[in-house]
């Protein structure tokens, strides 16, 4: 018994051997993108056009669309996010689609354990919520379906899907300024560094708010850290954001020298224009 057990073993591992692993029609990717102190991950199939027709053909209207090939798409957010009127708990989330001519639906689903769009498992139930989009034309013909981000900031980005001449926008909104100010408030609490209050002071003039207070900031970054072009480079930017012309040059003209000893030529160039800028705003 024990040899016929034994054989059996043998020969499965010898079939399971002789398998092949073909390179797949739709590949895989697995794209992130950090907004802010966040970041969006998807992992998706991407199928390509082939020359035929995509959308209202080998993607039907009014049927759902699993949002690329193979198993389910998948997106995944370390933070809670907005779209429109829609809050996204952090986690991950089925991405599904129900295109039209005219306009389409984009599902965040809760049950990430379907195969593909899930066909009649598939439970509007289980979706968190349906986002209205409306679809634009593409300029390019994008051969490989394709999922990526634009215009990011600290606290928004728009995700794209984008295959044949169609292209889907979906605007995702964070609020990073609560992320940050607690960040900052725990960073200054503990013997904070030089470091430590230069990133208090470029976030908020980054965001162009606070301005008051980031001077504060960048003046302690300053005592404690001693000269520093990129120090001096954020309190000028601080400074004409206060209005102060003459002090922010001040501030420029000292980053310039500091950057010019380092080799920073970078930083002398930006330094000069904003000179150059702020010298005419005050003739």
């Amino acid at each position: 018994m024990k040899f016929f057990t034994a054989l059996f073993f043998l020969w499965t591992a010898l079939v399971a051997s002789a398998q092949i692993v073909h390179p797949k029609a739709s590949p895989f990717q697995e794209v992130s993108q950090e907004v802010g102190l966040s970041e969006v991950r998807v992992r998706y199939s991407r199928p390509a056009v082939k020359g035929r027709e995509i959308f209202g053909n080998l993607v039907p209207y009014g049927r759902i669309w699993r949002v690329g090939a193979n198993e389910s798409t998948k997106i995944s957010l370390t933070h809670p996010m907005q779209i429109g009127d829609h809050q996204i708990p952090a986690g991950t989330y089925a991405l599904y689609a129900f295109p039209e001519a005219a306009a389409w639906e984009i599902v965040f689903h809760k049950d990430t354990t379907l195969w593909g769009d899930g066909r009649d498992a598939y439970s509007p139930d289980d979706d968190l919520f349906r986002y209205p989009v409306v679809p634009e034309s593409w300029p390019l013909i994008q051969e490989n379906f394709l999922i990526t981000f634009d215009q990011i900031t600290h606290n928004s980005l728009q995700m794209l899907l984008i295959w044949d001449q169609t292209c889907i926008r979906i605007p995702m909104e964070v609020d990073t300024a609560s992320l940050m100010e607690a960040s900052i408030t725990e960073a200054l609490s503990k013997d904070p560094s030089a470091q430590s209050y230069y990133e208090a002071a470029r976030y908020l003039q980054e965001e162009g708010r606070d301005y008051e207070q980031a001077l504060k900031y960048i003046d302690k970054a300053l005592e404690y850290g001693g000269d520093t072009y990129y120090f001096y480079r954020v309190r000028s930017l601080i400074l004409e954001g206060l209005g102060l012309y003459p002090e922010a040059i001040e501030a420029a003209r000292r980053s310039e020298f500091l950057a010019a000893k380092e080799g920073k030529d970078e930083f002398v160039r930006m330094n000069q224009d904003n000179i150059e800028k702020w010298t005419e705003r005050i003739k």
